[in-house]
């Protein structure tokens, strides 16, 4: 395909054109804000690397019933409405890595946010929660922690 099929393509279709160019500029504002957000995103391999070699804290964000139905080995149970960076479990943490978690990656990006406000250094959350690590084969914990 030419610049002048190309050119031609837009002129027919004004529509398919503009919304091109907004998909492309969302897409591109996306993934500029994800490089300088401050806290990153793990999938399963790369948390259990983390957990091992750095010895990672485990916030799990899930419902009560949910976290004892199934959770990461060592991880530590904090109910969303009661998620605090002050809170002494985490407070002690701060240059520790701390990767929040929860059962489909949506509350754990949020709370990742709020640790990276509060002066956390090191932040990640698990990219598709306890749901991406059931997926990935890799073993949970029933009952309490």
């Amino acid at each position: 395909m030419t610049f002048s099929e190309l050119l031609a393509f837009a002129e027919r279709n004004p529509y398919l054109s503009l919304a091109l160019v907004g998909l492309t500029i969302a897409i591109l504002y996306t993934e500029v804000m994800r490089l300088f957000r401050g806290y990153k995103a793990l999938r399963p391999a790369g948390l259990t690397s983390l957990i091992n070699r750095e010895n990672a804290l485990v916030v799990d964000l899930s419902a009560s019933n949910d976290f004892e139905k199934g959770h990461i080995a060592g991880s530590k149970s904090v109910q969303p409405s009661q998620f605090d960076p002050e809170n002494k479990l985490l407070a002690n943490a701060k240059a520790l890595p701390v990767v929040v978690v929860c059962r489909n990656g949506q509350a754990s990006a949020d709370a990742a946010k709020r640790l990276k406000k509060a002066g956390f250094e090191h932040v990640y959350w698990l990219d598709g929660g306890v749901q991406a690590w059931q997926q990935a084969d890799l073993p949970l914990v029933k009952g309490r922690a």
